[in-house]
């Protein structure tokens, strides 16, 4: 039984496409593996996951257990894969099935991201605005993400963003058992009237050698010109 979700991953700033697949053979020898490049908190995500599952009770399955994060040959970081995987897990096994829910969104026409906790609650994690730009970029509808960062992914106004508390309300909203309005785009200009804290480097995401060339620049009183290249996201020149 296999099934594919949508999720993504970050290189700097921008977000690329990451096809989340569960692989779920019954008749195997029980073991949980993770490929695709994943770092320490993505290899701790069975744990996580396992945890929220069975303590909001959902059985954990016996026998194979193969998730792979594609595309393999890009470093996979941080908890956000915790969502996807769930929902893979639970459309493998056939607790979820998007060809009979009545739910407002295909599970297969969205893009997840969320950290789960033990008790199956959802934390907010890095990059909701990069979700819905990838969602976008890649012609899907949806997002479904942290209820608290639910108002970041509705700046990108092609797409809509479902915010999402616990386990409980992502399967319900999937099988259409609840209804959850998709978050209403922010009204930019409010936004930076109200900010009140300045811009800083800290909040870029890499770049480290665009970061160090504006320091320079400013540091010398140089002008500077940044212009994107085109030989893949996230460089400049």
């Amino acid at each position: 039984m296999l099934s594919r979700i949508h999720s993504y991953l970050l290189a700097g700033v921008d977000a690329e496409r990451c096809e989340v697949e569960v692989d779920l053979d019954e008749s195997g020898l029980q073991k949980e593996t993770i490929v695709g490049l994943p770092d320490a908190a993505v290899k701790e995500s069975l744990e996580r996951v396992r945890s929220a599952l069975t303590n909001t009770g959902y059985a954990w399955p016996i026998g194979r257990l193969l998730i792979n994060l594609a595309p393999a040959d890009v470093r996979k970081e941080g908890p956000a894969y915790d969502l996807p995987i769930a929902v893979g897990l639970l459309s493998a096994s056939g607790v979820i099935s998007p060809r009979d829910t009545g739910g407002p969104i295909d599970v297969r026409r969205a893009v997840l991201a969320g950290e789960l906790a033990l008790d199956g609650r959802v934390r907010p994690i890095r990059g909701a605005l990069a979700v819905a730009s990838c969602a976008r970029d890649r012609g899907l509808p949806a997002v479904i993400v942290p209820k608290e960062i639910a108002s970041e992914a509705a700046v990108v106004r092609e797409v809509q963003g479902f915010g999402v508390g616990s386990r409980g309300e992502l399967v319900g909203l999937l099988r259409g058992q609840i209804e959850i309005e998709p978050e209403p785009p922010p009204d930019l200009t409010v936004l930076l009237n109200e900010a009140s804290a300045p811009v800083d480097f800290g909040e870029v995401r890499g770049q480290e050698a665009v970061k160090r060339a504006l320091t320079v620049a400013a540091a010398g009183s140089h002008n500077a010109l940044l212009s994107c290249s085109s030989h893949g996201p996230g460089n400049a020149q």
